[in-house]
């Protein structure tokens, strides 16, 4: 018994050291730039420069099913499976959006990237763009996202817009910003455009 226990003691320290080595590699992963406006009452307005993303669109209309099929899709993008066989750092977050049209999953790029230096994806469905600068309105929460989560925030961050008169549009998207080995220090957005009159 008492060597059950001790084997225990080790592989939970080892998983908390695990956690903390998870934690910090985090830390360190470049974020997208943005711009802190103002913060309000449970969420704040941020305005976003113009960046470069590797995307791919689908039809699939779960938060779950996205991830999953448009995740394996970017990784092996930025993993090589490009013209220059090329490894190209993750950044976060992760952008998600899903509308009753298209869905899509969106990997920013490192900033040093843009579309006339990165390598062409060899996947016809990845697709290089550059975003336009935008004023967003962003709430965000912990844990592990899902379906859930993400309609609770979105409902959340609607409600909390109008009651601040500040006028938004689009779909609201989300932003994942942990591996999902990272079990503690989460850190989930959701964000939608504002206008940017005002601001």
């Amino acid at each position: 018994m008492k060597i059950i226990l001790i084997i225990l003691g080790v592989l939970f320290g080892l998983f908390i050291i695990f956690q903390i080595v998870i934690t910090m590699s985090t830390a360190k992963t470049e974020n997208q730039d943005y711009k802190l406006i103002q913060k309000e009452e449970g969420f704040e307005i941020r305005y976003y420069p113009a960046s470069t993303m590797a995307k791919v669109t689908s039809n699939i209309k779960s938060y779950k099913d996205l991830g999953h099929s448009g995740f394996g899709v970017l990784a092996k993008y930025i993993f090589g499976g490009n013209s220059e066989k090329k490894q190209i750092a993750m950044t976060s977050p992760v952008h998600m959006e899903i509308s009753d049209t298209v869905s899509s999953m969106a990997f920013v790029m490192p900033s040093k990237f843009n579309k006339d230096n990165l390598p062409s994806p060899d996947n016809a469905n990845v697709v290089i763009e550059t975003t336009e600068a935008e004023y967003v309105a962003v709430i965000s929460f912990g844990g592990f996202a899902n379906e859930k989560s993400i309609n609770e925030n979105k409902s959340l961050l609607a409600t909390a817009l109008k009651k601040k008169g500040i006028a938004y549009h689009g779909n609201f998207r989300f932003l994942g910003y942990n591996p999902p080995y990272q079990l503690v220090g989460r850190r989930n957005e959701v964000i939608v455009a504002v206008d940017s009159e005002g601001f």
